[in-house]
């Protein structure tokens, strides 16, 4: 029975790992989309939001059910509670992913992204997209260490949406308020789903040590500080 039990613990992990992967493909491919102008590459991230949600159902569901059954306790509460929230943050993601795609097809058969802002919406995609992995990668190893560096690794993401508005505020702004709004749409989206990154991160910092990854950096006296500055 506890092999069993053990077995279940770990296909709930091995389940966040997949979503991890899926929605750090589907940002990769609807950046693609809102630069290119792809109207079939939007349709077919918009379409595989479903495999995401189906994932996330299916998550909580055994999570609750193990929590009926074996009612269990410290480190093992700890595994099925964390992982539900990080289903949550992880569907979340999808769902951002989604809406950069929704906006290309929006647009189509513009861009919604002005020819000087394409490097820094692919800058940011691509980014959106090594966070994922990473988390991903945290997910599998349980490395703190490395869990840690996600949030050191989000302040580009933080630089980057800062260099967005930089252009909006612009007075030689020329793209009108349309654009504007998309821009400052994409931004947050890109935004939100590094944070998201970063938050499954800190949770797996919370299963593997009982303590948050905020108190651990406090603590060690690193990494503060370039937080308060970034």
């Amino acid at each position: 029975m506890r092999d069993a039990y053990h077995e279940e613990l770990d296909s709930i992990g091995e389940g966040l790992v997949e979503m991890a992967r899926l929605v750090g493909s589907a940002i990769g491919r609807a950046t693609t989309a809102i630069l290119d102008a792809d109207l079939k590459l939007a349709e077919s991230v918009i379409a595989a939001d479903a495999r995401v949600d189906d994932l996330q159902r299916d998550l909580e569901a055994r999570a609750i059910a193990l929590l009926a059954r074996q009612q269990p306790v410290a480190t093992d509460l700890r595994i099925v509670v964390t992982s539900l929230r990080m289903s949550a943050d992880l569907e979340r993601s999808g769902d951002l992913a989604q809406h950069v795609a929704k906006l290309a097809r929006l647009r189509f058969p513009e861009t919604a992204v002005p020819s000087d802002l394409h490097s820094t919406v692919l800058e940011m995609g691509q980014l959106a997209q090594r966070l994922m992995a990473k988390a991903a990668e945290v997910i599998i190893t349980k490395d703190v260490d490395l869990a840690l560096q996600l949030e050191q690794d989000d302040d580009a993401m933080d630089l980057l949406h800062r260099t967005l508005f930089q252009h909006l505020m612009d007075d030689r702004w020329r793209h009108g308020i349309e654009t504007a709004v998309d821009v400052t749409l994409l931004g947050r989206y890109y935004e939100r789903f590094a944070d998201h990154a970063v938050s499954v991160a800190k949770r797996v910092v919370y299963l593997v040590t009982g303590e948050h990854a905020d108190e651990i950096v406090q603590s060690s006296g690193t990494g503060a500080g370039s937080g308060e500055n970034a």
